[in-house]
């Protein structure tokens, strides 16, 4: 059942996971408010929409541990709809986004994962440190030495609070981080830019809201454009992120429940007056760090980030961007896959190039999508290629018998095919040729057009041709598309019809 986790998942490591929450509900506020920003529309739309995306996919998500909540990647692909249909438009695209996700759960998308290879993987996480780290520097340029102290002072409070003993290893250094520089910050009374600077936290608790869009045709045709798009971003992106936590915590999850959840989250955003979201690498890597690895991590941070931006924000408001940032940059640093670096040296030139390739789109283009895409594409195409040399064609002759013994071995398909065909002497001049293909497989149609066409070159030089061996998989494939042992179908090939 969707709903039903185990006990595990939720009560196995409570004091990591509220901790861990705290700090992710910390760092989420900046990041929804600038989000937010980016879209057009009010903060209060991406703080409600993380509020409401982390709670549902603690219930429903695949992942344990997993943060999800309002990002970049999705914000970017919403500006033009707000600009020229404003939000109500935003919140109708928003559930018609999770729609498409549960639809995606049920037809098993999610197992699509299986086609993304290692190097496309580290290429992402490659890439989306470096967006991390580039979305921290319009707060360090142009600002006082104090920034620079603070930032500083952060990342020296998180990598070496850990050793202090006893105390280091039971509360997250991020927390003590965002707190230690937030009482520095008030203490002096540094003129420094805070949380409060970015956008006016909002006051009340969200209320559920219809969108105020007429059900019609002409509406359904302005916001597909925009929840496509939507929905494919944020499931490639949950189900990347889902992939690295997997590797992190050493666990597996489920991943078409995870597009269900997704779903569901968003649906609820939409209806809570939020945009839609998917989970967040940063954030996830943050509550990983920090200790958080159930579900309980999820709903805590969502919780706390509420009822910290309602209740709390006045105190909100005072927390130092600098330190912020000092966590951003540990995200950053812990993110990158430094290994990659050396491994270029070790590994094949093609994964480098698939590696680098989805580094490159991803951050030109700002857009993970096109950088999985081109990533999966090229290694696709390198995979086809090298396949294509495991193909071979060896032969003997019978000279007694006026018979050529043609063995195949290896994997027949698009890429191989020519190679196959141009392996037979078709002008040898014997009675009757073998073709053994017990060592060989035959994937698609361009395959078995090939073994048409080397079959019928042979029976218009006069020799008599078998084919035998065929594995099950191969007969198949043969006798649904192949010709050659279909007196009927050769008649008219053989009779220019």
């Amino acid at each position: 059942m969707l709903f039903l986790s185990k006990k595990q998942d939720w009560f196995g490591n409570i004091r990591g996971d509220v901790l861990a929450g705290l700090v992710v509900a910390l760092a989420l506020i900046p990041e929804a408010i600038a989000f937010s920003i980016i879209a057009g529309v009010d903060p209060k739309v991406g703080l409600y929409a993380s509020f409401c995306i982390a709670v549902i996919t603690a219930f429903v998500g695949g992942r344990p541990g997993m943060i999800s909540a309002a990002t970049g990647a999705m914000a970017l692909l919403m500006v033009t709809l707000v600009k020229d249909h404003g939000l109500q438009y935003l919140l109708a695209a928003t559930l018609l986004t999770g729609v498409l996700q549960i639809i995606a759960g049920y037809l098993k998308l999610g197992s699509l994962m299986s086609f993304v290879s290692r190097s496309v993987v580290t290429g992402f996480v490659n890439a989306l440190a470096i967006l991390i780290f580039m979305a921290q520097l319009p707060e360090l340029v142009n600002v006082t030495w104090h920034v620079y102290a603070m930032t500083a002072g952060g990342l020296a409070v998180i990598y070496l609070f850990p050793y202090i003993p006893v105390i280091g290893k039971s509360v997250p250094s991020p927390l003590v981080c965002i707190v230690s520089m937030t009482f520095v910050a008030i203490y002096w009374h540094l003129e420094i830019h805070t949380v409060g600077d970015m956008g006016q936290l909002p006051d009340t608790l969200p209320i559920f809201l219809w969108p105020d869009v007429p059900l019609t045709l002409e509406t359904l045709q302005i916001i597909l454009p925009y929840s496509l798009p939507l929905a494919v971003v944020g499931l490639l992106e949950s189900l990347m992120t889902a992939t690295i936590v997997d590797e992190l915590t050493d666990t597996s999850s489920d991943k078409n429940r995870e597009c269900k959840g997704q779903g569901l989250a968003n649906i609820g955003a939409g209806l809570l007056g939020g945009m839609a979201g998917c989970a967040m690498i940063g954030q996830s890597v943050i509550n990983i760090k920090s200790g958080g690895r159930g579900r309980l991590s999820t709903l805590v941070a969502g919780s706390f980030l509420l009822i910290m931006v309602v209740f709390l924000d006045e105190w909100i408001s005072k927390i130092p961007m600098a330190a912020l940032v000092a966590v951003m940059i540990m995200v950053s640093i812990g993110t990158f896959s430094w290994s990659s670096l050396i491994n270029l040296k070790q590994h094949p030139l093609s994964t480098n190039v698939v590696m680098l390739a989805t580094v490159i789109v991803v951050v030109w283009t700002h857009n993970l999508a096109y950088g999985v895409f081109v990533g999966v594409l090229l290694a696709s195409l390198f995979f086809a290629n090298k396949i294509s040399h495991f193909m071979g064609v060896e032969s003997t002759l019978d000279e007694a018998n006026s018979t050529r013994i043609y063995q195949v071995f290896g994997q027949i398909f698009f890429n191989s095919a020519d190679k196959f065909t141009a392996a037979f002497d078709f002008k040898e001049a014997v009675e009757k040729v073998v073709i053994d293909l017990q060592r060989a497989h035959f994937w698609d149609i361009t395959s078995v057009t090939a073994l048409d066409k080397v079959v019928v070159k042979f029976r218009r030089e006069g020799a008599e041709v078998e084919v035998i061996g065929m594995n099950e998989a191969t007969a198949t494939i043969v006798d649904h598309f192949g010709i050659h042992d279909k007196p009927e179908e050769i008649a008219k090939v053989l009779g220019g019809h």
